[in-house]
């Protein structure tokens, strides 16, 4: 009579040790492909929402002041000059995407993130940030003040 040798049967702890590493190494595959596909994909861009908005009221800002206020999702930054014109801008920095904010002693627009200056047009004059910020138009209808984007843009 022969005996037979029953089948190698895997002890359960081994199997459980080789799903834990097997997860494990699958993991650090996705923690690295995971950045390098979103920096290849650039990600949405975000619409402003509406094309008007009501600013704020004549009479609320004093001569070489300013507003921040909500442009559809993003900040906008609203200028009432010296010489008394209303100036609408992006309040979002184009380098870093903070929020700037107007210096009055300067007659400049200013991102404390890094120190990046934006002239009252818009344009980027000094620090990292790269572009000009988007520039608005502005209406005064009746005692309100209006922004709205501009055509074309």
């Amino acid at each position: 009579m022969e005996t037979q040798e029953p089948p190698q049967v895997q002890p359960a702890r081994r199997r459980v040790v080789e799903i834990l590493l097997g997860g494990g190494l699958l993991a650090s595959i996705v923690s690295f492909l995971y950045p390098v596909l979103r920096y290849l994909v650039p990600p949405p861009v975000p619409d402003l929402g509406g094309d008007e908005v009501v600013a704020c009221k004549t009479g609320e800002l004093k001569s070489n002041g300013s507003k921040i206020f909500r442009f559809g999702n993003r900040p906008a930054l609203l200028l009432l000059t010296a010489e008394g014109e209303y100036r609408a801008l992006s309040a979002t920095c184009t380098h870093l995407s903070c929020t700037v904010q107007y210096r009055n002693d300067l007659h400049q627009i200013w991102c404390a993130c890094h120190n990046g200056m934006y002239d009252l047009n818009g344009r980027n004059i000094a620090g990292p940030p790269p572009r000009p910020l988007e520039v608005f138009q502005v209406h005064v209808r009746g005692d309100e003040v209006v922004v709205s984007r501009k055509r074309g843009a």
